[in-house]
């Protein structure tokens, strides 16, 4: 498996989703959650699209309904539209089932970042199952065997995560921010880190969630190595 895991900052990325529906909707919100500018091509957009920012490029589906010229004028005013909506976009989102656009997409998507919801060997990134615990974020990429097993992944790992646990992070995320303040030595940053994580009086108050008495136990160690 030659795949990375990375994450990106895609605030003010423009975004563009071939398709408008559930498969495409869903990845169009985890982008305009991030505050990226995403736009959809395709009939129509459901709510949740709508009020989280999500702006609608109409292009001609259902072509079966119509003669074999029509068709084939409709699709290549199709081929347009997205054409110039890929040259804008830094990230392309493949989710339809209109499997000759979406090959059509995919083919001049070269050089772009290109994920593709039914031919993920097609494209260059992933958009893994992902959710949050308190402001932790997880990931989950089963490398495209099972995504039934990547939900079944997500709730065992709810299910141990514990508030301890969250606000162990937090106490990190607080002791290195003083440490970088009164510590210019990494290594020794480092080693203080691992003196507060294994603490006892420190455990014992995340035990009692007791934030303030932790903060003081924190700053007494940090102190004590200064």
């Amino acid at each position: 498996m030659s795949w990375l895991s990375l994450y990106f900052n895609v605030s003010n990325k423009n975004v563009f989703v071939l398709g408008t529906g559930e498969v495409a909707s869903r990845r169009a919100i985890r982008f305009l959650d991030k505050g990226a500018n995403v736009i959809l091509a395709g009939d129509k957009l459901n709510n949740s699209v709508i009020e989280k920012g999500g702006k609608l490029i109409k292009i001609f589906t259902d072509l079966y309904k119509f003669d074999k010229d029509t068709q084939i004028k409709y699709m290549e005013s199709n081929k347009k539209i997205i054409k110039e909506e890929v040259e804008k976009a830094d990230f392309v989102i493949i989710a339809t089932g209109d499997y000759e656009l979406a090959d059509y997409t995919s083919l001049i998507s070269k050089g772009k970042l290109l994920n593709r919801a039914d031919k993920t060997d097609d494209g260059n990134i992933i958009v893994p199952t992902s959710f949050y615990i308190d402001d932790v974020e997880f990931s989950i990429f089963t490398g495209g065997k099972s995504p039934l097993m990547a939900k079944k992944l997500r709730q065992k790992i709810q299910s141990i995560i514990t508030d301890e646990d969250i606000l162990e992070i937090k106490i990190q995320d607080y002791a290195r921010k003083e440490l970088k303040t009164k510590i210019e030595n990494p290594k020794l940053r480092k080693k203080v880190l691992y003196e507060i994580l294994n603490d006892s009086n420190i455990k014992n108050s995340i035990k009692d969630k007791n934030i303030d008495k932790i903060k003081i136990f924190v700053d007494e160690i940090i102190n004590n190595n200064i």
